[in-house]
């Protein structure tokens, strides 16, 4: 895995992720960052992580860029016509599996995803050519991942394990469970960024869909008020969300366009 550094906006924003060197090569305005001679960051303790959970605070900023990095990744891997149902399945995998990408999901995961039983996802990635079914277990599924990169990883089995967590449940945008899956994977788009804004054409990538399907899906997380507003600025190309118990502050040097955003028309 390489770190690969992406202009977007037109140089107003840069994205910073993990990418093999395929994808880097494949991703236009993107550069590799050279290695260097820093040593990688001290590991949290696991007592503040246990806390942290105890307590139902918020993650921490590692379960959401590590979740958005896969996205990215599987954006860019897995054919474009993968269903959302079939990418949330995949980035469970990929964070859950061990260094020689076996992966066991237990029912009831499956279960608390509205996935049990669907059989046809497991052969949408096996046709994909990213996984392969091992034998059949009771109460779970077997698989290996293919994906060399995935097999690569640099963040411990713990660390991505607890992202994988987080994902099922991305707060602050938590959709009902009986929502699609189109929907879900909107909201974890979105919540995987940390502030509120992106250029619509990469929250589009991370899903899959194309820019209007990426507003539709916008409009519906509204009515569903699992967002509170969302707006799109056109000369900019960026995407502006707000979540419904974080009221947007306004401060002198933003406009009051951004300080109130508008609410899609309804159709």
């Amino acid at each position: 895995m390489l770190l690969a550094l992406t202009r977007q906006a037109g140089g107003r924003s840069w994205r910073l992720a993990d990418a093999c060197a395929a994808c880097a090569a494949a991703t236009s305005e993107t550069a590799v960052v050279p290695d260097t001679l820093l040593g990688a960051r001290r590991p949290k303790p696991a007592g503040g992580i246990l806390r942290r959970a105890r307590h139902g605070l918020s993650p921490g900023p590692d379960e959401r860029a590590r979740v958005r990095e896969m996205l990215t990744y599987l954006s860019a891997t897995l054919p474009q016509f993968t269903s959302p149902a079939a990418r949330l399945l995949a980035l469970q995998c990929a964070l859950r599996s061990d260094t020689r990408g076996h992966v066991t999901v237990a029912d009831g995961m499956l279960r608390s995803m509205r996935l049990r039983g669907r059989r046809e996802l497991w052969l949408e990635l096996a046709q994909a050519g990213w996984l392969e079914t091992a034998s059949p277990r009771p109460g779970s599924v077997a698989v290996r991942l293919l994906d060399a990169t995935v097999l690569d990883q640099a963040p411990g089995r713990g660390a991505r394990r607890r992202a994988a967590h987080w994902a099922l449940h991305p707060t602050p945008l938590v959709v009902p469970a009986a929502a699609p899956a189109v929907l879900q994977l909107t909201a974890l788009a979105l919540a995987s960024h940390t502030l509120r804004t992106e250029d619509l054409d990469a929250v589009s990538r991370l899903c899959g869909h194309s820019p209007q399907q990426t507003m539709e899906l916008l409009d519906r997380l509204v009515s569903a008020r699992t967002l509170a507003s969302w707006h799109h600025h056109h000369d900019t190309g960026e995407v502006l969300w707000q979540f419904p118990q974080q009221l947007p502050q306004c401060s002198a040097d933003r406009t009051a366009e951004y300080c109130n955003p508008r609410r899609p028309e309804r159709r």
